[in-house]
């Protein structure tokens, strides 16, 4: 069984090499997965546009995805085709596109979250607080380290955040404002 790995084995090598991340790695091979039994199991080199645009179809018609998602699937599709395959796929014009939401975002008020933090304690409390303050992701706020907390200019180094760039956070927020009688 010295043959070429399976399917989804180059696509976790590929994206690995392309250093993409963990979570990215997981949705881009859900998707494909989800593109192969779209299909009942036919192998992606079989398959061109025609099929592309009948899963990418579906899931805005029949799934009725956000317009994020059928995007998330396209580009793990791209992905696949481009670069394990070294396959291009040509005209792609007439998916039938998600629809984007109308509405504004929710933005919760100062005393709002305030509400929200003082119900937290420990280290719910402590991530929280640096999520809203120094607007943090999820993933930045699991990985932080004491030592890129830097108290005296007031700014948390976030390092190899989203894309694998290091970014400076936090001073223009209201991180280092927010008070709580809550003790750490």
């Amino acid at each position: 069984m010295g043959g070429q790995p399976r399917l989804l084995d180059q696509v976790r090598n590929a994206l690995r090499l392309k250093h993409y991340s963990m979570r990215t790695e997981e949705t881009y091979v859900g998707w494909i997965k989800r593109y192969i039994f779209f299909h009942n199991k036919r192998h992606p080199k079989d398959m061109g546009e025609k099929e592309i645009k009948a899963f990418l179809t579906n899931l805005a018609v029949n799934k009725n995805v956000a317009a994020s998602t059928q995007n998330q699937a396209f580009n793990a599709l791209l992905f696949l085709y481009r670069n394990v395959l070294k396959k291009e796929f040509g005209d792609i014009s007439g998916v039938v596109r998600a629809k984007k939401p109308r509405r504004l975002p929710v933005v919760f008020t100062k005393e709002e979250v305030r509400a929200i933090v003082d119900q937290l304690d420990g280290s719910k409390w402590l991530m929280a607080q640096f999520m809203y303050g120094a607007g943090l992701r999820v993933m930045e706020c699991m990985r932080l380290r004491i030592k890129e907390i830097d108290f005296s200019y007031q700014q948390v180094t976030v390092r190899d955040g989203k894309g694998g760039n290091d970014r400076v956070s936090g001073r223009s927020r209201n991180f280092w404002d927010i008070r709580t009688s809550e003790p750490l």
